[in-house]
């Protein structure tokens, strides 16, 4: 497990790659020196500008006075709006909290993008427009600006009006409707898939903005949607179904399946191996070679009759430990898995040797324990130079660097624009 104590707002620079890795390197980070301003809240945004933090962008996370990104008051918690939820997201970041709906909030906002590299946000269509954040305003005043956007389902269409969430996301997309039979009822993927995946999406198309600016000097907007996010999720599935009309279901294989056990569960999925129903056979030490029966004799007739088939499997499986059928399936080849609890996973060997958790020392709440960068660089490596910042805790501190004195830092805060 990797360990970085944090004490101050400056923080040593410390790497967070599996425990036999090198040692914390000077080499800059990919994205030292670029400067995003960051009005994104909830998931998908986050963890897209987490995600560029983590490798050295200074990410400005610009937030409502008072209640702050809506993340922090997500569930009650004994910790309050420095909640697990929020810290989980918001590393590598400085939180100022800004009046929007004041002339002077906006007038300082509009001072501390006049040199930054990325504005990011993930409003509905049309609200950075209406605060006076648009991408045509923000260029006319910074030409290189990356106008990062992502929401439900873009500034056109007939949904362009909606909130973008991801259950809402899921159903539109047909994601929801895709289950492994007909018999299940559709229901909610209870990770916020679609959210995660349109944050990695809107980061790479900010990198690739950020590398065509390297060579053309001129920035450009960005945009993603939670909608088209899930479509492309389904490319082969789509490419299937718009040039065969065949809709291709890979968690209805007939050879594939979670099955019970006496004391958990294991997923079996037999493919990607010579002859894997005779395989199959042999680790539940079957009588018989269910290749032979007629009804399963290929893969249609598997799936024509896939649930006496599966009704094999599960009779079978039940009768021992999720340990005794893995050693079975691993011994004959066949890809499986036990079915682990989140608790299990991220107590697993596998997640330490990858050096997936982190930890950190937050001043109020003290250790906090997280989920590392999943993207590894041999020289570069994630950091963790921040924890997620109480709310406006660097109002102060990145106003002066913008060029504000203390005397009109001072009458703001009388204001009340800066809280």
């Amino acid at each position: 497990m990797s360990t970085v104590t944090l004490e101050t707002t400056e923080l040593e620079r410390t790497t967070a790659a599996p425990a036999a890795a090198a040692e914390p390197t000077t080499t800059p980070l990919p994205l030292d020196g670029i400067k995003i301003v960051d009005f994104t809240q909830v998931f998908m945004g986050p963890s897209c500008t987490q995600m560029l933090g983590d490798y050295g962008a200074d990410i400005i996370k610009v937030e409502r006075p008072g209640a702050g990104d809506i993340s922090r008051n997500s569930f009650p918690d004994k910790d309050g709006q420095d909640n697990p939820i929020f810290l989980s997201i918001n590393r590598n970041k400085r939180s100022v909290s800004i009046d929007t709906r004041t002339e002077e909030g906006r007038n300082v906002l509009h001072a501390i993008m006049a040199d930054a590299d990325v504005v990011v946000s993930n409003f509905r269509s049309g609200v950075m427009e209406r605060m006076g954040f648009g991408y045509e305003e923000l260029k006319a005043e910074n030409p290189g600006i990356i106008w990062a956007s992502g929401t439900g389902f873009g500034p056109v269409g007939p949904y362009s009006h909606k909130g973008g969430q991801d259950a809402i996301a899921q159903a539109y997309s047909g994601v929801m409707w895709r289950r492994e039979s007909d018999d299940q009822k559709p229901s909610i993927y209870p990770t916020t898939l679609c959210d995660y995946i349109t944050g990695m999406h809107l980061m790479q198309g900010i990198l690739l903005a950020l590398r065509t600016r390297e060579t053309s000097g001129v920035g450009q907007k960005v945009e993603v949607t939670m909608y088209d996010s899930m479509l492309h999720l389904q490319m082969q599935e789509a490419c299937m179904q718009l040039n065969r009309g065949y809709e291709v279901n890979w968690g209805a294989m007939p050879l594939s399946g979670v099955f019970e056990t006496t004391d958990g569960a294991v997923c079996m999925v037999g493919g990607f191996t010579p002859d894997p129903l005779a395989r199959i056979s042999e680790a539940l030490g079957l009588d018989e070679d269910l290749t032979q029966r007629p009804e399963f004799a290929n893969l249609e007739q598997q799936f024509a009759h896939k649930p006496a088939l599966q009704a094999i499997f599960r009779e079978r499986i039940a009768t021992n430990t999720t340990e005794y059928w893995t050693g079975k399936l691993e011994d004959q080849g066949l890809l499986n898995a036990p079915v682990h609890t989140l608790e299990q996973a991220l107590a697993d060997a596998q997640t330490e040797a990858n050096g997936m958790i982190v930890e950190a020392e937050h001043p109020g709440v003290g250790t906090v324990r997280m989920l590392n960068a999943p993207i590894r660089l041999s020289a570069t490596p994630p950091t963790v130079r921040r924890v997620a910042p109480r709310l406006g805790e660097h109002n102060v501190e990145v106003l002066l660097e913008n060029g504000f004195d203390e005397a009109t830092i001072k009458r703001l805060q009388e204001l009340g624009v800066l809280r």
